[in-house]
């Protein structure tokens, strides 16, 4: 795998998420917690896989669905919150509901 700084600082912050595989993806990364599919690095932005209970503090943060092209918009994917980029605990907790090891409960 060539040397991509976003992707290696990205895999460093997940370090406590179990069994993260990270696989190139067309012009991207995808994101495995084992063999589950939670996320995509692209363009030196992470997006993390929503669902109906989710997706909702992504849009409160004012973030936006992962748009590989002008003509394509993955609404499942949304980008995840640069303070959550930032803080290691919280981006594993986001990163086990994307990957449906975690519960939101709708306080986070």
């Amino acid at each position: 795998m060539k040397h991509d700084s976003f992707r290696d600082y990205v895999t460093e912050q997940l370090a406590g998420l179990p069994q993260l595989t990270v696989r190139p993806m067309f012009s991207g990364y995808g994101l495995y917690s084992g063999e589950r599919f939670f996320g995509i690095i692209s363009s030196g932005q992470l997006f993390f896989k929503t669902n109906s209970h989710t997706r909702a503090k992504f849009q409160a943060t004012g973030m936006k669905p992962f748009a590989p092209s002008a003509d394509q918009v993955l609404k499942n994917y949304y980008e995840v919150p640069p303070e959550v980029l930032e803080d290691k605990v919280e981006l594993v907790v986001w990163a086990q509901e994307a990957s449906g090891l975690g519960v939101s409960n709708g306080s986070n």
